[in-house]
């Protein structure tokens, strides 16, 4: 991967980690939404979900699950609540794009609010 696309990539991540704390202040306000965390999108189920973030960052401790920053905006996974696979919103993102969990990534809880849905 070039260099731009990474800087693009974690550039994403940071603004995304930056406005949890901003959704989670208007929803908790009874102004709508569930939840406090962004939309993931299940591809295994094909379905959309809101989340609550309980814990970030995490320490790389235990398993988590790999989240993934799409280029158009947006958060996905592989496996959803009821799947085996779905570590319950243990999630980490490769901000460093090594391909693997270690100290250069992001850690952070953020269980997923079911049902899913059709679209975000």
């Amino acid at each position: 991967m070039n260099k731009k696309r990474s800087t693009i990539l974690l550039i994403f991540v940071l603004v995304l980690l930056l406005a949890i704390p901003t959704v989670a202040s208007a929803k908790r306000g009874g102004e709508g939404g569930r939840g406090d965390g962004p939309v993931i999108f299940v591809t295994g189920q094909g379905l959309y979900y809101d989340s609550i973030v309980t814990a970030d960052p995490l320490p790389m401790q235990g398993k988590f699950q790999q989240l993934v920053p799409l280029e158009g905006g947006g958060l996905e996974t592989e496996f959803g609540p009821g799947d085996p696979g779905y570590r319950g919103g243990r999630w980490w993102v490769d901000v460093n794009e090594n391909g693997y969990q270690d100290d250069g990534d992001h850690f952070f809880s953020c269980p997923l609010l079911g049902p899913g849905r059709d679209a975000p």
